[in-house]
């Protein structure tokens, strides 16, 4: 496959449109935003990845990789476009239905289209059918078999952010075709750079599986959220709790936080209750009780500041990171973020410290982006996110640890 192109150049979409343009594929960038393919086509990245930025210049300035806003004709179509919620918690397939019919009137017989947006089960098979029913002269695997036209596959991205593009090379990929042919075809063309291994699986489980991983993750983090809570009750330090837990061989208790955030963990789990609401119930009760955990942080900072004896209009409240997990820029989904916001239509005097960012997003109009020293003389301290840079502070008075920061 001489021309590979990918729809969505986000935190998955470019580094693996990078990934094959460093392999001397060309590669054609597809992205809505005008800002984003004009900031690509520049050399440059609109994201925060290690590394990222020094492939994108290179296969930029050797002409392998262009960005775009219009699909153009390839001989493979990666499509790495968003799967937010709509209503309660029920996935919203539009964008991989806009990007279907975008790519649909540059397709050619021989074509392979994989899905990698992390979907529900059966959206690769939904993806087909709405390539088949803007393209009724080319046949489709659901209907043709291993004669298709076109070659249908789903490969979810399985990678670590912070570590992109090694996971990206050295990660096992599952990829399941919706026919034998499409799955074989779906493999050489990761192998272009992908050293793990390729395994091979029909569509719904490759779908599954990315569900499941995630979803296992989730309930694993639930039980680490719902023990803190137990042991704040208890008057139990949940950290030493667990960490002498986990001295039994075959015990292995993850740490707790202030919820569970990301485009993975936080959504995938939804994703299986939505097809299977009966039959999910441990999934959903996991769900559940991570997205109660902010509301649990936001009792524990009403009750300090009862503790200062100030009003909502003098107390100050430092909050130390805002992005899903450490050391990275990533605000998607963010427990953190969520709690910010809600407590600055309490409290009038918020400071933030996140490192990892220039500017506060929205709903933090009022806060105030400061450093260590600016958030150090807060009257109580938030700690939410466990950056290499909050961990290395010392902190006085009323300290919120929902990291275990200040107990390691």
């Amino acid at each position: 496959m001489k021309t590979v192109s990918v729809i969505g150049l986000g935190y998955i979409g470019l580094p693996t449109a990078a990934m094959f343009a460093s392999r001397k594929v060309k590669v054609i960038g597809v992205d809505v935003n005008e800002e984003t393919v004009a900031t690509i086509n520049e050399g440059r990245v609109h994201i925060v990845e290690p590394d990222l930025d020094i492939v994108v210049h290179s296969v930029v300035e050797s002409g392998h990789l262009v960005a775009t806003t219009t699909p153009q004709p390839a001989d493979a179509f990666l499509v790495a476009v968003p799967t937010p919620f709509k209503g309660d918690h029920e996935p919203d397939l539009g964008f991989i239905e806009k990007a279907s019919k975008a790519i649909a009137p540059v397709l050619k017989t021989g074509d392979l289209v994989v899905l990698e947006s992390t979907s529900p089960v059966g959206a690769t098979e939904q993806m087909a059918a709405w390539l088949a029913e803007a393209r009724s002269d080319l046949s489709f695997p659901q209907d043709a078999g291993e004669k298709s036209d076109i070659r249908i596959a789903h490969c979810p991205e399985r990678v670590l952010p912070g570590k992109v593009m090694q996971e990206l090379i050295h990660n096992d990929r599952v990829i399941g075709g919706m026919t034998p042919r499409c799955s074989k075809e779906a493999a050489a063309l990761y192998k272009i750079f992908v050293t793990g291994d390729c395994v091979i699986t029909n569509a719904r489980t490759a779908e599954m599986a990315k569900l499941t991983e995630n979803s296992f993750r989730d309930v694993n983090i639930a039980f680490a959220n719902e023990l803190s809570v137990i042991c704040d009750k208890l008057d139990i330090d949940v950290w030493e709790l667990i960490a002498l837990a986990n001295r039994h061989p075959r015990v292995n208790i993850l740490q707790p936080g202030p919820g569970v955030g990301g485009h993975c963990i936080a959504v995938d789990p939804w994703f299986i209750v939505s097809r299977t609401p009966e039959e999910a119930r441990l999934i959903r009760t996991a769900r559940e009780v991570n997205d109660d955990k902010p509301a649990w942080v936001l009792d524990k900072v009403d009750a300090a500041v009862a503790e200062t004896k100030k009003s909502s209009a003098e107390v100050s409240i430092a909050i130390y990171g805002l992005a899903f997990k450490a050391d990275i820029d990533d605000l998607r989904e963010s427990p953190a973020l969520l709690i910010a916001r809600q407590l600055a239509k309490k409290y009038s005097s918020l400071r933030v410290f996140e490192p990892h960012i220039d500017s506060l997003p929205d709903g933090l109009e009022d806060a105030k982006l400061v450093d260590a020293a600016g958030a150090a003389q807060a009257d109580i301290h938030l700690v939410l996110v466990d950056h290499q840079a909050i961990k290395k502070l010392h902190f006085d008075g009323i300290v919120i640890d929902t990291r275990g920061v200040v107990a390691g």
